[in-house]
């Protein structure tokens, strides 16, 4: 009896063990596993959301698929030169958002830092997104000519990223939508790193919002929490997506405390937090379904 006691301790033992990884694995990603935290299932609109840890680090990864971006990518935005507004504040400008995460960096009082190539004081860009273009349904809020525009935009055949272009050929693309954070946000360009080795931002472990672009139709967005860890850097980001995915592109959206991942079950109407949120943006980006015609 002592025995087959001893044999069931140690079962338990390991189907405790077995579990744990599952949940959460080594704390090194080479042997990266995940575990379904989420899922949303449409005709136009599927997303999973698996939570794993890289280096300790809770991470959450949306697999997201549209069937047609250009229409199910929204934005909302706090009031132009006005203030700054919670993600779940700005999302109800949004009927129907399945899932929100945060958009643009933004300069306040709080962080008054523009780029030595803007024009004009600190003061004349308060409670607006950092970029040189700023588009938002089509109208363009921003346009600082002679100043490269890096960030994203969306266009006919969905999101894009641009890496110091003219804004005039960026406006020739006709986009409905800009984000945009520091000129050194762009991450990868086919399959080429483009972080600056040396910046600092991108050696200091913080919470973020990373976007990747597969094709067309199907993106990825790693949310990087402070929970076992404070955070991750831009060169572990990159190399996790490196090692793991093919991507067309990725960026570096506003992180930190402006980190925020919302999502909605499929038979509910209102969005529920999964990670951050807590801080006041400039913007965001939504995803929605289709709507019925």
């Amino acid at each position: 009896m002592r025995r087959i006691l001893c044999l069931l301790c140690c079962a338990l033992l390991l189907w405790s063990a077995a579990a744990a990884e599952d949940v959460f694995p080594p704390r090194e990603y080479e042997n990266f596993s995940h575990k379904p935290y989420r899922s949303y299932d449409s005709e136009s609109l599927k997303y999973t959301i698996e939570t794993f840890r890289i280096k300790s680090v809770r991470c959450f990864l949306v697999k997201l698929w549209m069937r047609d971006p250009a229409r199910q990518v929204r934005k909302a935005t706090a009031v132009w030169q006005k203030n700054i507004q919670l993600p779940a504040a700005m999302a109800k400008k949004v009927p129907g958002a399945a899932l929100v995460i945060n958009g643009s960096g933004y300069v306040s009082p709080t962080y008054p830092w523009i780029p030595e190539d803007y024009p004009g004081t600190n003061r004349d860009y308060y409670y607006t997104p950092l970029g040189s273009l700023t588009v938002t349904d089509g109208e363009v809020f921003r346009n600082l000519e002679g100043v490269p525009y890096s960030g994203l935009t969306l266009e006919k055949d969905g999101l894009h990223m641009y890496v110091g272009a003219e804004n005039s050929a960026v406006l020739a693309a006709s986009p409905t939508q800009t984000w945009s954070f520091y000129v050194q946000c762009p991450m990868q360009l086919n399959g080429q790193v483009l972080t600056p080795e040396d910046w600092a931002f991108a050696g200091r472990r913080a919470r973020r919002t990373v976007l990747g672009r597969v094709d067309r139709n199907n993106y990825l967005i790693l949310s990087v929490t402070s929970e076992g860890g404070y955070g991750l850097t831009l060169h572990e980001v990159n190399d996790f997506f490196l090692k793991y995915f093919e991507l067309e592109w990725l960026y570096n959206l506003d992180g930190g405390p402006s980190t925020a991942l919302l999502a909605r079950k499929k038979d509910k109407k209102r969005l529920g937090t999964i990670a951050g949120g807590a801080a006041k943006d400039a913007d965001i980006m939504a995803f929605i379904e289709l709507p019925e015609e």
